[in-house]
């Protein structure tokens, strides 16, 4: 069975390593396991993401991440399209190249999480794009993330804004799309019925997971909770403590 391991809240908490993941990471190549890191994380490349994850002790290459803004870009530049208006940081914009940024008749408009960079002038110029026929693609719609100083508004509130403004739906392209998952399987040379997705996110990982054919494990970290997984319609094949408890899960 090939994993996909989501990072924020399941590997990472606020850029540092969970208590046992890089032992958990290293049993799992140890036993020739097939792993991706899938991420919803929008501000930074793959690059940068694989770097994150090395600077806390975990030996990872780019191309062994899938972000949400890659798969964008893969699915984009799939579909021919090449004009792009890009909602995003100067480093993800490094996960598109080959790609045109424009700002005068993009074909689509491309949102992933500015932070702080979010303003009135910049949703209005992307709302203008949208009105003029411009598609819009959400590389994620997550509602919030866990910062050092706390919960932290993500890219879905402002994916939320333009929609409702320009009367539109946004192609959301990270988890839980399907196409998401099916990404990740591809680049793992597995059907998606032999993966496994680990992470701390009902919506993203459990429900995106199952919906497209994977198993699914929730972990007692990050944006666990309790009372919501209780009442979960779709509810985890596997409920663990945490990453450390993933090799004796699939090795046992």
């Amino acid at each position: 069975m090939g994993v996909l391991l989501d990072i924020d809240g399941t590997v990472l908490a606020a850029g540092h390593p969970l208590p046992g993941a890089a032992d958990a990471i290293a049993r799992l190549r140890d036993a020739g396991v097939p792993l991706l890191f899938a991420t919803n994380t929008s501000r930074k490349s793959r690059e940068a993401v694989a770097g994150s994850l090395r600077d806390a002790g975990i030996p990872v290459e780019p191309g062994e991440v899938l972000s949400a803004g890659h798969a964008a870009a893969v699915l984009l530049r799939g579909e021919g399209v090449r004009r792009v208006h890009l909602l995003l940081t100067p480093d993800a914009r490094r996960d598109w190249d080959g790609f045109d940024d424009d700002d005068a008749s993009p074909e689509a408009v491309v949102v992933g999480d500015l932070g702080t960079h979010f303003d009135f002038d910049t949703l209005n110029r992307a709302f203008r794009h949208l009105a003029g026929g411009a598609r819009l693609v959400a590389t994620q719609k997550n509602r919030f993330w866990h910062a050092a100083d706390g919960p932290t508004l993500d890219a879905g509130a402002f994916v939320a804004a333009l929609e409702y403004a320009a009367r539109t739906e946004a192609l959301v392209v990270g988890k839980p799309a399907p196409d998401f998952f099916h990404l990740g399987a591809e680049i793992l040379g597995r059907p998606v019925e032999s993966l496994l997705i680990v992470g701390d996110d009902l919506e993203s990982d459990v429900a995106g997971g199952r919906a497209a054919g994977l198993e699914t494990c929730l972990v007692r970290t990050g944006k666990f909770d309790a009372e919501r997984l209780a009442a979960s319609a779709t509810p985890p094949d596997h409920v663990i403590d945490s990453i450390a408890d993933v090799p004796d899960l699939l090795l046992r």
